[in-house]
């Protein structure tokens, strides 16, 4: 049975209730017990369930929660990612705790007649937009009404911008449906919170630890050590070299364009490994995956990284992300179109990132 449309932005204080009047909506309360509800509410016996993820920790973990949610609720469950796994902790991550999955090109979206995304908004990936989600769990900022509508049309959306991960959230589920979790999710949501909070140090609020401390009891201790050392390939090294090579220097700030790499997930390992170098605050690690410029920052959230690229290449790919770490994705097409160029070298990439993020920062050597 679908319940009532409902809307939750951030420590469940504000829920909106839309009746068969879009326009119209009360405000009110919800404890945690009926925010479950309303979620299982969704859902009927007869209902096949796709789950779609962009597969970071964070979103696979969050997946599995509400696989095991669910699962007496609907005929079945499938989660779909929308890109391949690459980064060697994620590999190890699913292989070690048995997550099942599939990629979203092998199946047929017409097979299920019910929507999940979790970890993300629509208009973070083209293939979430063409879908119409009945849910929608986050905990990333909520775009500008000036960019793209807010996932309010989903009949559950619960975005909650202040908590460190999405599983976080979903832990609150879990704790809420009286489940007590099994080493497999334990692991998978305790590892979830850890990368997206980088071990509690980047925007943590005591939801997140308790959260954890919640899990903690239930974790594979070796499964998560096994995990978390996962790092990097041999092949990985290469990039570490480029990086470093062409890394610039602007007093308290790092740039560095490493050409193509296989996915976006080097690059965000290349970005946290120049923030912990003494003195730098703030690092942009730029390359090529597939026909797009991948742009990954991050900082110690005195300078908003998100707001920063959000505002510098907002406007010709997608941008945004938190305080600590943003991200942009550019279509290689729409740099050539603005730069008026046919080719895109290296220098080309190098001058105009610099040149855009100069004017934004009045960054200086």
């Amino acid at each position: 049975m679908s319940g009532n449309n409902s809307a939750v932005e951030c420590n469940l204080a504000k829920v909106e209730v839309a009746g068969s009047n879009p326009v119209s909506r009360s405000k009110f309360f919800m404890k945690k017990k009926e925010l479950l509800t309303n979620l299982r509410n969704q859902f009927n016996h007869q209902d096949k369930v796709l789950i779609t993820i962009d597969p970071d920790p964070d979103a696979i973990a969050s997946a599995l929660a509400i696989k095991k949610l669910l699962r007496k609720y609907v005929t079945s469950i499938t989660i779909a990612c929308v890109k391949p796994i690459k980064r060697w902790n994620n590999i190890v991550m699913v292989k070690l705790l048995k997550i099942p999955m599939v990629d979203i090109n092998t199946i047929d979206p017409k097979d299920y007649n019910k929507f999940v995304l979790l970890d993300a908004q629509p208009h973070h990936n083209s293939i979430f937009s063409r879908i119409s989600y009945n849910v929608v769990i986050d905990h990333h900022p909520l775009p500008d009404k000036s960019e793209c509508p807010k996932p309010s049309n989903s009949k559950f959306v619960d975005i909650r911008p202040c908590y460190g991960s999405t599983s976080s959230i979903l832990t609150e589920y879990i704790k809420a449906a009286r489940i007590k979790p099994s080493k497999q999710l334990a692991t998978a949501l305790a590892y979830g919170i850890k990368t997206d909070t980088r071990n509690f140090e980047r925007q943590t609020t005591e939801e997140d630890i308790r959260a954890f401390l919640f899990l903690y009891h239930f974790v594979d201790k070796h499964a998560l050590t096994k995990i978390e050392i996962s790092d990097l390939s041999l092949e990985d090294l290469e990039f570490f070299e480029r990086a470093i090579k062409n890394k610039k220097v602007f007093k308290n700030k790092i740039f560095a364009f490493v050409g193509s790499v296989p996915s976006h997930d080097i690059l965000v390992i290349l970005s946290e490994f120049f923030l912990k170098v003494h003195n730098i605050y703030f690092d942009i690690v730029a390359g090529i995956v597939d026909n797009s410029l991948v742009i990954v920052g991050r900082s110690d959230g005195k300078i908003n990284i998100g707001n920063t690229l959000k505002e510098v290449f907002g406007k010709i790919g997608s941008a945004g992300g938190h305080p600590s770490m943003g991200r942009a994705e550019i279509p290689c097409e729409n740099v050539k179109k603005l730069l008026e160029v046919d080719t895109l070298t290296e220098e080309t990439i190098e001058k105009f990132i610099i040149s855009t993020v100069l004017r934004q920062w009045k960054w200086k050597k």
